[in-house]
């Protein structure tokens, strides 16, 4: 543990450092960037070892001899620290030119603090060994996070950002209080390993309260509402944090109130693959509807939590069915995607920061062409999109392939775990689909065709620290997909943390079978660039002819010809109905000679508007009613507070 500490106080002097030297804005960005970098980097290295060894650690701090700070280091906490160091590393390094230049000395140095704050928290939060040093750094995290989306405060979407995911984020915590003071109430401790002596249906309300809590952050359907507008507020590399780590701590904590209950009921397997399945199905399909690059990221990530679900859903109900083989391999192919959906989505963030920092917008339908000027982003963009839609030979495809082994291994079974497994194979495929469909219109519309505005047109992508982060993050996904025998072995490891018998689970033929599959995709993918790498040999310094695409006879296209993101996605989103509503605005054309018109179109998250109807605007009402009592009169204002004591005196 003590390495891991020098990690994290590391990290937390980058911060530190770079809040003291805003007077030189450079020399700030170097000292926060190198020092977070450093301690990430420490953090992994000292994790991956960790979890390799199978070593654990205890470390414990009193504080006024009243409270005890207990930590507490094991499989589970190694893989999820490895995750989150990793991300943090690379946001780190790709953070110095995109900062570059990018609001005012102070902003950058706060925003370097409070990055190093975000990311001691979740390393914090992950080794937690008892309620308070869970809810304590549970807090500083959210908190931290708060600051970070709010970067860009002068905008008033930010502003509602941040304060839509700090009511978010309050409310998730309530429920943990809730959860956590059920479990002390009935243990009388605050530690965590009385928690699997308590009584069933006790076990069962603590699971359903935290789960509600973790969710929250998580960003499980339909509690997701604030992630959407908080993750295209903060900047692309916090972004990249808060999609690649911040929300794996709601799926961390799933995980590891789980394995501290014990529950063998099959209700908890069953709960957890419903919200995975409609939050990885709409998560996705509402993905599909959006024009913001970052929106439409933030909707997938919600889709890759899903994901993750359906695959601790399925371990969930081979535990409760007494089938050890699915239990193992639903686990492993949910706790691979933590990792895998880290790297490629953090990679995606990246490659939507380096538009936007050139381009200057977010909207898709006003890209197009970027492939030509921005190669190495493009082909980076188009990596961690074949990873994040499951296709080999990227990591994506190794998770989900581990998932649709356990789901059809439930298969097998009776009663609800055969149900169990039919649904998490039908929603995988159709999630699968939608995926593709989701990041094949993002790569035709923004990095291909020609530029449908002079924001796209000739672009460069300088910057070298994001160029890095980005290829390095593109060669893990090929790394993972292609040899994914060492990193299956350390999700097994992390699965083992969780009281299952690995040695009597024959898991090696389904780790042979994924790397043969990744393999001769790979091959296919070598031979396929080896063709075209001959076919530019050949025509090299010879004359190409080029000439317009055949129009049917018409001979002047223009950009607005090409497919929009709303005519690409438009037919695929009818089949969703009133789950994915899409608002259009178009006036009817009319007369021979019509006007200018135009075409607006926008999916509505149901989600939100039932949340804006049925809570947000009642509590409006009433406080409006209510404005009466602020009426700026210092003298009634003290008579309240007289009032209120005098009240209080009843009852203490």
């Amino acid at each position: 543990m003590s390495q891991f500490f020098l990690a994290v106080i590391t990290i937390l002097c980058g911060g530190l450092f770079s809040l003291v030297l805003t007077g030189n804005k450079t020399l700030s960005r170097s000292i926060g960037v190198i020092l977070i970098s450093a301690g990430s980097l420490w953090g992994l290295l000292s994790s991956a070892t960790s979890l390799m060894t199978g070593g654990e650690g205890v470390a414990a701090f009193s504080f006024l001899n009243v409270f005890e700070f207990v930590f507490r280091m094991d499989g589970l906490s190694a893989f999820f620290l490895m995750a989150i160091f990793l991300v943090c590393l690379v946001a780190a390094i790709y953070s110095y030119h995109y900062m570059d230049g990018h609001g005012s000395a102070l902003g950058t140095a706060a925003n370097y603090f409070f990055f190093s704050v975000l990311a001691a928290s979740m390393a914090l939060v992950v080794t937690a060994g008892n309620m308070i040093s869970f809810l304590i750094s549970w807090e500083i995290m959210s908190l931290s996070s708060f600051f970070l989306v709010i970067y860009n405060y002068q905008s008033e979407e930010s502003r509602k950002a941040g304060f839509m995911y700090f009511v978010f984020s309050h409310v998730g915590v309530v429920f943990l209080f809730a959860g956590f003071g059920l479990m002390y109430g009935v243990t009388g401790t605050f530690g965590f390993d009385a928690a699997g002596a308590m009584p069933e249906g006790i076990k069962l309300a603590v699971f359903i309260l935290t789960f509600i809590g973790f969710g929250s952050k998580a960003g499980v359907f339909p509690f997701h509402v604030w992630l959407p507008h908080a993750h295209p507020a903060a900047p692309s590399h916090i972004s990249a944090v808060m999609s690649g780590c911040m929300i794996k701590t709601g799926i961390y904590g799933i995980f590891r109130v789980y394995t501290l209950l014990g529950l063998t009921t099959p209700a908890a397997g069953y709960l957890v693959l419903i919200a995975g399945i409609v939050s990885g199905i709409l998560g996705v399909a509402y993905a599909l509807g959006q024009n913001d690059i970052k929106r439409m990221l933030a909707y997938s990530s919600i889709e890759n939590i899903g994901i993750i679900l359906i695959g601790t859903g399925v371990g969930m109900t081979g535990v409760a069915t007494g089938n050890s083989l699915m239990a193992a391999l639903g686990f492993a192919g949910g706790m691979l995607h933590v990792l895998n959906h880290a790297v490629f989505k953090s990679l995606l963030f990246m490659g939507a920061g380096m538009v936007l920092h050139k381009t200057g917008t977010r909207s898709i339908d006003a890209l197009g062409g970027l492939l030509k000027s921005m190669k190495i982003t493009g082909t980076a963009f188009i990596v961690g999109s074949l990873a994040i839609s499951g296709l080999p030979p990227f990591n994506g495809f190794v998770s989900e392939f581990f998932i649709y082994l356990g789901s059809f291994n439930g298969v097998g079974l009776s009663g609800g775990a055969l149900v169990a497994g039919l649904c998490a194979i039908v929603s995988l495929a159709v999630i699968g689909g939608l995926a593709l469909a989701c990041f094949t219109k993002i790569i035709g519309i923004a990095f291909q065709g020609e530029p449908r505005t002079d924001a796209a047109v000739d672009k460069n992508e300088k910057g070298a620290t994001m160029l890095l982060s980005m290829v390095a993050l593109a060669l893990a996904c090929a790394v993972i997909g292609i040899f994914p025998a060492a990193f299956l072995n350390m999700a097994l490891m992390a699965v083992g943390s969780l009281g299952l018998n690995m040695a009597d689970i024959p898991l090696a033929p389904f780790g042979e079978l994924t790397s043969n599959i990744t393999f001769g995709a790979f091959i296919f993918l070598v031979l396929f660039i080896l063709v075209a790498g001959i076919r530019a040999l050949a025509y090299r310094g010879k004359p190409l002819a080029k000439s317009g695409t055949w129009g049917c006879g018409f001979t002047q296209p223009t950009v607005k010809m090409q497919y929009t993101g709303a005519s690409y996605s438009g037919s695929i989103l009818e089949l969703f109905g009133p789950a994915v509503p899409v608002a259009e605005d178009h006036p009817p054309i009319q007369g021979r000679f019509p006007e200018k018109t135009y075409y607006k179109s926008q999916v509505n998250d149901v989600a939100e508007e039932q949340m804006n109807r049925r809570v947000v605007n009642p509590v409006l009402f009433f406080f409006d009613r209510l404005r009466w009592i602020q009426h700026g009169d210092t003298h009634l204002y003290i008579g309240y507070i007289l009032l209120a004591i005098v009240l209080l005196l009843f009852f203490v």
